[in-house]
């Protein structure tokens, strides 16, 4: 089995941002550039981000300027700089504590929209940015106290750190890696029906969450054995996805099937099947799914049918 070059960038990747990290603490700096007409809020309510042209399938993001920003900014939701894009600085703001912030915004502002719906008809660039935005607002909102002694958090480095106002524990943004890999074996692969798809045909890869002192290799090899029982060879690095769904990195793989027989984990297969390529490029008509096409899932297998 060879390794299969990534084809092209997955969604959520590609940001057109600096993250100018040196100006995270350059304090004067930020209160200034919170006051400049000339820089943009993502704002985030509920998880949702907001967008124009969504219902038309043309969807875009929206992005509010100091002056716009400043209604939502006065709810007293947290806030952090993201970074300059062509040298404007961008922040987020989350507006959860309003039940309706549109009413706040000018007119013609669009509504706020689950990223994950309309992410592979955004451009590149501002999905990136949305899903940075969502991300680090998730972090913040459910990050207030400490882990350590549990006293309330206060934010530093323009939002991208909290430290304890008890014990002075830094706490920083948290990502989870995930390995998501498709096996192959011959000219066929393995998918699997999740106990999280009730309600459709989808199979999907298989993924799971890399353990304390584990190499992502390992994690594919404990991964697949544990939900499907098949051994794996050889585990090759396809790319990788920002996911902030709430809060992971996939890590994609080709890994090489050395068993064919399957023994599922009933508590996160509902099923697993072997697939050919035709079966897997006509999908539809052999009564199954597969995954949204804004995933690495997807990218993995299709990747996988153009290589020949």
């Amino acid at each position: 089995m060879l390794s299969i070059p990534a084809s092209r960038p997955n969604a959520y990747t590609g940001s057109p941002l600096d993250r100018a990290g040196h100006l995270r603490e350059d304090a004067d700096w930020i209160h200034q550039a919170l006051a400049d007409p000339e820089t943009l809020f993502a704002p985030v309510w509920r998880a949702r981000s907001l967008m124009k042209g969504v219902e038309a399938g043309q969807p875009e993001a929206v992005l509010l300027t100091a002056a716009a920003a400043e209604a939502v900014r006065m709810q007293d939701g947290p806030w952090a700089f993201l970074g300059l894009w062509d040298g404007r600085p961008v922040f987020t703001v989350d507006c959860s504590a309003a039940e309706d912030p549109l009413p706040l915004l000018p007119d013609g502002m669009g509504a706020f929209t689950d990223l994950r719906q309309v992410a592979g008809l955004l451009p590149p660039g501002e999905a990136s940015v949305l899903a940075h935005a969502r991300g680090l607002m998730h972090w913040r909102t459910r990050h207030r106290f400490c882990g350590a002694c549990g006293a309330p958090c206060t934010p530093r480095s323009a939002g991208n750190v909290m430290v304890c106002t008890a014990c002075n524990a830094q706490h920083f943004p948290r990502t989870d890696p995930a390995v998501i890999m498709l096996v192959v074996r011959g000219d066929r692969c393995l998918l699997g029906h999740s106990q999280r798809f009730p309600n459709t045909t989808m199979y999907s890869t298989l993924a799971g969450f890399v353990e304390p002192g584990e190499s992502f290799e390992e994690a594919v090899r404990r991964e697949v054995k544990e939900e499907a029982g098949v051994e794996v060879g050889d585990v090759f690095y396809h790319s990788s996805q920002p996911w902030p769904f709430p809060s992971s990195i996939m890590i994609g793989f080709h890994a090489e099937g050395l068993s064919e027989a399957i023994t599922i984990d009933p508590e996160e297969l509902r099923d697993a099947r072997w697939f050919t390529k035709d079966e897997v490029r006509n999908h539809q008509a052999h009564g199954f799914g597969l995954p949204r096409v804004d995933s690495i899932a997807r990218r993995l297998i299709e990747d996988w049918l153009e290589a020949g």
